[in-house]
């Protein structure tokens, strides 16, 4: 049977964290599955599954993380991963979704909360705030039916937030 961990790693943003971490994966004969790297303020938070060859244990995977220099003082959590690590059919992205404007309480709600409506499944969702008061979203949806009428909720709704839109089908 093989071993899926998850690997979460939140420590401070510096240059050359993924090459790090991904290159002591590497060489641990681990396999990257789905990953995510993300600059979270002045923090970064990266996020793997992984899956583990019969020599490594989670434990020592967590020690193996922690020895290298760049993530002295991270916060580093290795878990079991007992989902299956390839995506269903509802994980598929079928548009990007861009949206931007001015930061308001509420934005990302009001704008996922469209979704269930249509039955659709929010693959990925970025949003970052900009030093001088903008804000950008990015959706990677999976819509299963009425796409048009899904979108132009979106769409619709996204004016009523002043925000501009923009959607890339996949």
């Amino acid at each position: 049977m093989t071993d899926y961990a998850l690997v979460s790693i939140f420590c401070p943003d510096r240059q050359g964290l993924v090459a790090a971490v991904t290159g002591r994966l590497f060489d641990l004969g681990v396999n990257l599955g789905d990953t995510s790297f993300a600059v979270l303020g002045q923090g970064a938070k990266f996020t793997s599954v992984c899956e583990l060859p019969a020599s490594i244990s989670f434990d020592d995977l967590s020690r193996e993380m922690t020895d290298i220099p760049m993530l002295q003082g991270a916060d580093i959590e290795v878990t079991d991963f007992k989902l299956e690590p390839v995506h269903g059919p509802s994980q598929h992205i079928t548009h990007r979704i861009t949206l931007s404007g001015g930061d308001q309480p509420g934005m990302i709600a009001c704008l996922s909360e469209v979704f269930i409506e249509f039955k659709a499944n929010i693959v990925r969702l970025v949003s970052e705030t900009a030093s001088e008061g903008g804000y950008a979203i990015r959706i990677s949806v999976y819509i299963p039916e009425s796409a048009a009428a899904c979108l132009a909720t979106v769409q619709n709704t996204a004016e009523g937030l002043q925000l501009s839109y923009h959607v890339d089908a996949s």
